[in-house]
């Protein structure tokens, strides 16, 4: 695949300094006022002032020159505004209104994680030895930014935009109300779900296992139990564990470990998925203002009223 991860996004919030905050306790490292990095990925996050909160850019990686003009084509196709520049490629998503930068990014290229020692029925792996990873006192770092959840007035044309102007591929359904879809060897990177206003729903964050995402939620709602969205669980539909927590504006966002990871698409067939798996495999049920945050609510309220 040309394409193979998410580079960077940008977030517009009301209150920059407060959400600011959040991020740098979240364990992103604030590289310069309002930026921040990720262990593996490099500066992946930037907080910008908006009016409401909203994703506003969304960066892409591609190899080379090449994969820029090739992508140029496709998105001049589908009628989508492009400007190139050789090197990058600059387009807007005509019904979200987030802007695309798609550039020549290096490949990430973490270092290993060691395998945590789980004893269990007839295989013990660690014998007369205290489990290393009650032992963690280090703070919580992402490694990188694994995806970005949008809603989008027009889910297939926001959809298109992704799979045949950037070259998405789709990894998984939920019928007509959400696609998954992937620039890289990761189950997702960005899904688009039907929605009767835009909004960014969550961003998400992965940290080395499930132990990682106890820790790291557990550090962060000390002290600010509203924080709390979502968690612990297991998705169904990319298998991750998840913790999602709630920043000062309203985004969510999301510790995960072990997501499937597809890595020759002629051995993956995307599934139809509805009901509660569409959501989890295990945990406890999602709120409903995780499924339509109350801010999103009230902008559907505002939305239908008559003039």
């Amino acid at each position: 695949m040309a394409l193979h991860r998410l580079t960077s996004i940008t977030i517009g919030v009301p209150d920059v300094a407060d959400v600011a905050r959040f991020y740098s306790e979240f364990g992103l490292r604030e590289i310069a006022p309002h930026r921040f990095a990720t262990v593996d990925g490099g500066e992946q996050l930037t907080i910008e002032p908006a009016p409401t909160r909203r994703l506003t850019t969304l960066g892409v990686g591609v190899d080379d020159p090449d994969d820029i003009a090739r992508i140029e084509a496709s998105l001049r196709a589908i009628d989508a505004p492009v400007r190139s520049t050789g090197d990058s490629l600059h387009t807007v998503e005509s019904v979200t209104g987030v802007k695309v930068d798609v550039t020549v990014a290096p490949r990430i290229a973490p270092a290993r994680t060691p395998d945590p020692l789980y004893n269990g029925p007839g295989r013990a792996v660690r014998e007369n030895l205290r489990a290393p990873v009650v032992l963690r006192a280090e703070p919580v770092r992402p490694h990188k930014l694994g995806h970005v959840v949008i809603g989008s007035v027009d889910k297939e044309a926001s959809q298109r935009f992704f799979t045949a102007g950037l070259g998405f591929k789709i990894s998984d359904n939920l019928g007509d109300r959400a696609a998954f879809m992937r620039c890289s060897s990761d189950h997702h990177n960005v899904l688009v779900q039907k929605a009767p206003v835009n909004f960014l729903h969550h961003t998400a964050w992965e940290v080395a296992d499930v132990d990682e995402i106890g820790r790291g939620a557990t550090a962060m709602l000390e002290g600010h139990p509203d924080r709390h969205a979502w968690g612990l669980g297991r998705h169904h539909v990319g298998s991750n564990f998840f913790w999602y927590l709630k920043d000062p504006a309203g985004n969510f966002s999301e510790y995960y470990s072990d997501l499937d990871c597809v890595v020759d698409d002629a051995l993956w067939t995307p599934e139809d998925f509805q009901g509660a798996r569409s959501l989890y495999s295990w945990g406890p049920r999602p709120p409903k203002s995780f499924v339509t945050p109350e801010d999103i609510a009230a902008a559907m309220t505002g939305a239908h009223r008559p003039a």
